[in-house]
């Protein structure tokens, strides 16, 4: 977004609120992905959410692990280069679906087949699975490709009762993957559904499979202060979905963005589900609409917003990461998708927001429009990003090829962010250790 891309959202968001909106502040990407693009020629790939994999010996050599939807997976270089493509399930038969990968995160040190094994986990929305990825450092150390897919035959389908079921794609989507002592989890949410279940990983004879611990379902409808109900614009049939996770492996607990409804805290107890809060609402909330079938898109009242949203995430509220410091301290971060900005939270207390920024075009790379996941690290990553990085999907990469559409990832230095604020963040890069699982 350029810096009169941003002046024009300030005055949009001063028309419909009658405030001055917060100016979100402007930070640059140091390093971009290649573009992939969602057509044929391009495999159909569509970039979505990433992942960093911190390597244990050489913090330069780390990975970062991207999702490319129909088009499996991509793993990165900390300079961007693609080391590997991985690709996603093919369809079992005709009139089935192929795999489709929408989520992925990282856990570290899971006891696989008597070893400690890093992982990578993948939500497969086309086949309702959770895919697991061994990270091999050797391989990195050697320049081979260092994921190799460890998934169990029996990997149970994670909501659909059945694989006709699968076929309606009310299946895996949103994903957040965390340890606690020797235990591993994955966080799913249900695409279309208000959904999400708590998975424990299991060792099945050197495979990885998972288990249903605890299911939450979050509200479809919200009763307004003036004593009227609201549902979220959605398509037909649908609800309002989660798609953005992140698990505060810490403090034990589940941030998720409900997308046209807002951010929710989920605290974790004793890996059960604890009663959600809704932390910030997103502007649109409250809204009244109606669902034009000829476009097949909600549109929304806003002349008659009764003004019950928050002030700093547009919809959809989507990839939410967390920044670890010290004592408890740190950040929430989380996509503002709808104005192309990152909204930033005090990881501690009652989450106050802090401040926003945006991706904005620089020599190196363009800005980022449209994020749907990202995800942040304190640690440092070698020369490359001795202050911890900040990884964002690009809806919107450009030069545009012609009339293909094309998407990639950002790599954000976080000294870029912290000290973008009028009030510097925080850069604690020894405090927490991503493989401490204590």
């Amino acid at each position: 977004m350029s810096a009169s891309a941003l002046s024009t959202l300030t005055a949009a968001l001063l028309m419909v609120s009658g405030t001055a909106a917060p100016q979100p502040v402007a930070v640059s990407a140091r390093v971009e992905t290649p573009a992939v693009y969602d057509d044929e020629a391009g495999g159909n790939a569509d970039a979505d959410d990433p992942a960093v994999w911190v390597d244990p010996d050489h913090p330069g050599r780390s990975l970062v692990i991207g999702t490319l939807k129909e088009a499996g997976l991509d793993v990165y270089g900390l300079d961007g280069r693609r080391l590997q493509h991985i690709a996603a399930p093919a369809a079992p038969n005709d009139d089935a679906a192929p795999g489709r990968f929408n989520n992925v995160d990282v856990v570290y040190g899971f006891e696989l087949g008597g070893k400690k094994t890093d992982l990578a986990l993948v939500s497969d929305r086309g086949r309702d699975r959770v895919r697991a990825y061994a990270i091999d450092p050797a391989a990195v150390a050697a320049g081979r490709p260092p994921l190799k897919d460890v998934t169990a035959a029996d990997a149970a389908r994670v909501f659909s009762a059945s694989e006709a079921e699968v076929d309606d794609q009310r299946t895996a989507y949103g994903l957040a993957a965390f340890s606690d002592d020797d235990h591993a989890y994955a966080v799913v949410s249900r695409r279309s559904e208000t959904r999400v279940r708590l998975l424990q990983l299991e060792d099945r004879n050197g495979r990885v499979g998972y288990k249903t611990e605890d299911t939450l379902d979050l509200p479809t409808s919200f009763t307004l202060p003036n004593g009227t109900s609201w549902t979220p614009c959605a398509d037909p049939g649908d609800r309002p979905q989660v798609e953005g996770m992140v698990v505060d492996q810490e403090q034990h607990v589940l941030y998720a963005a409900q997308e046209d409804v807002g951010l929710w805290r989920v605290d974790l107890d004793d890996e059960e589900f604890d009663r959600p809060q809704l932390i910030d609402r997103v502007r649109e909330y409250g809204t009244p609409w109606t669902y034009d079938a000829e476009e097949e898109e909600c549109v929304l009242d806003t002349a008659d917003d009764p003004g019950f949203g928050g002030e700093h995430l547009s919809a959809d509220a989507e990839g939410a990461a967390i920044y670890h410091a010290a004592d408890g301290k740190g950040y929430l971060l989380a996509s503002s998708q709808g104005d192309n900005t990152f909204a930033v939270y005090e990881r501690q207390g009652r989450n106050a927001y802090l401040g926003s920024f945006a991706v904005t075009d620089s020599a190196a790379a363009d800005g980022v429009q449209h994020s749907d996941g990202s995800t942040v690290v304190n640690v440092p990553l070698g020369r490359s990003f001795p202050k911890g990085l900040l990884v964002t999907h690009d809806g919107e990469a450009t030069p545009a090829d012609g009339d293909r559409e094309g998407t990639d990832f950002k790599f954000t230095g976080w000294e870029s962010v912290a000290g973008a604020f009028p009030k510097p963040l925080t850069i604690d890069t020894k405090s927490f250790d991503p493989r401490d699982t204590d």
